[in-house]
């Protein structure tokens, strides 16, 4: 077995019992400290890497440009890598479905894929229109003859499209169509998301942020969640202290908040770690 099919395959035995916690690197330096500090995969962040171009989150990045990200991450370490690519770049299902072709292609274990527009509001597909999206991604997926963890995100309660009933009927109806992986992020409550987890037979994704960030991985575990994800969260927080410490230093010459920062030798140590046998 190839080193990239151990990662796919290790990748896949991941959701298969328990629950385990995928972290959002944003770019290699990221990817590899997260590696070093024992994450057992990764996962890309759209709004992360979005950032990293000086661009706004949501529909703002091409999917030539996605995949060319995601390779770079695949590269970085010797972790499996699922990527995040918004609703697949497009609306039409057989788009979605050649989506997963080329994440496939270019070593990526699994990907997830939104049921949202991107555009103004985000509005959410079409009942019938989002199952055959999925659908048709499925059946991309079980048609490489290799693991590939395929995620389909309900994504309107998070954006204000529908409620949570409505995410348990689409994500119901998802796994009908094959999803390996559902996924509503943000709902109301932790029962909520227990009662989205318990709606259906497959894994499940939270998302630790926000609200959830408060909640331990013990307690996502005991909602039955497989997956924990952070998305852009570690990038956002990042980027709080880059505006907190700007803010500060040009404001009123305070520069204590670069007092709270890593030794260089410490990440130095971690960067190289985290790139140990990367292929």
């Amino acid at each position: 077995m190839t080193p990239l099919a151990a990662r796919h395959e290790n990748f896949h035995a991941l959701h298969q019992s328990g629950c385990f916690v995928i972290p959002n690197p944003w770019d290699v330096g990221s990817a590899r400290i997260m590696a070093a500090l024992g994450a057992k995969a990764l996962a890309t962040t759209s709004a992360g890497f979005a950032f990293t171009l000086g661009r706004p989150d949501m529909g703002h990045v091409t999917r030539d440009e996605a995949l060319a990200h995601a390779e770079t991450i695949i590269a970085a370490t010797p972790l499996p890598v699922s990527g995040d690519f918004e609703n697949g770049f497009t609306d039409d299902p057989d788009g979605v479905a050649e989506t997963i072709r080329l994440a496939a292609e270019i070593g990526l274990s699994g990907c997830s894929i939104e049921d949202t527009m991107m555009v103004d509001g985000n509005p959410a597909y079409e009942f019938d229109l989002a199952v055959e999206r999925v659908r048709a991604a499925a059946a991309a997926a079980r048609a490489l003859g290799r693991p590939f963890v395929f995620c389909a995100r309900a994504d309107g309660v998070m954006n204000g499209a529908y409620d949570t009933g409505e995410a348990i009927r689409r994500i119901k109806a998802f796994e009908a169509a094959g999803a390996d992986l559902l996924y509503v992020p943000m709902p109301p409550d932790m029962a909520s998301l227990k009662r989205i987890v318990d709606s259906v037979s497959r894994p499940v994704n939270g998302l630790a942020a926000g609200r959830f960030a408060k909640f331990s991985k013990d307690e996502f575990a005991a909602a039955g969640v497989r997956r924990i994800s952070v998305g852009s969260a570690v990038a956002r927080a990042t980027h709080k202290v880059i505006v907190d410490a700007t803010t500060a230093m040009l404001g009123i010459g305070d520069f204590s908040p670069l007092l709270a920062v890593t030794p260089g030798s410490e990440t130095d140590a971690l960067l190289l770690k985290g790139a140990d046998d990367a292929s």
